[in-house]
């Protein structure tokens, strides 16, 4: 059994909080679960999407990585952060078996990816008990 669980945060380094903060919470039409001067973290669908202006310090945003959010309407939301002001990174893209994906740089520089899969269904993982 593997002791990996899945993905459950995607941490954004942010240079002003407030303002990033301000633009998630109209992206993803949700406030924050968690607000702090440090840390802002969003519930999304059972995931983590939190914003931390001391990521910075320690990343280097390579394009290599992108985490991509699962969305019902990517057209729709495609035209929504193009009018939010986020810059399409990469073309609605058809990967086979009716899955979309398309990227952008948010207004910060970090890759937002979107994905819509009309097979992807979350599934339960059991709770790991700590190792005797």
């Amino acid at each position: 059994m593997s002791q990996f669980s899945g993905v459950q945060s995607v941490i954004y380094g942010v240079g002003n909080l407030e303002e990033a903060k301000a633009w998630y919470t109209t992206l993803l039409e949700v406030e924050p679960y968690f607000d702090a001067e440090c840390y802002v973290g969003f519930n999304v669908g059972g995931f983590e999407l939190g914003l931390n202006p001391d990521a910075r310090n320690v990343t280097s945003r390579a394009d290599g990585v992108v985490a991509y959010w699962g969305v019902a309407d990517i057209a729709a939301q495609v035209e929504r952060m193009n009018g939010l002001g986020a810059r399409q990174h990469g073309e609605i893209v058809d990967v086979g078996e009716g899955i979309l994906m398309a990227s952008f740089l948010d207004p910060f520089g970090n890759v937002f990816g979107l994905i819509q899969n009309p097979h992807f269904k979350l599934t339960s993982t059991p709770t790991m008990a700590p190792s005797e």
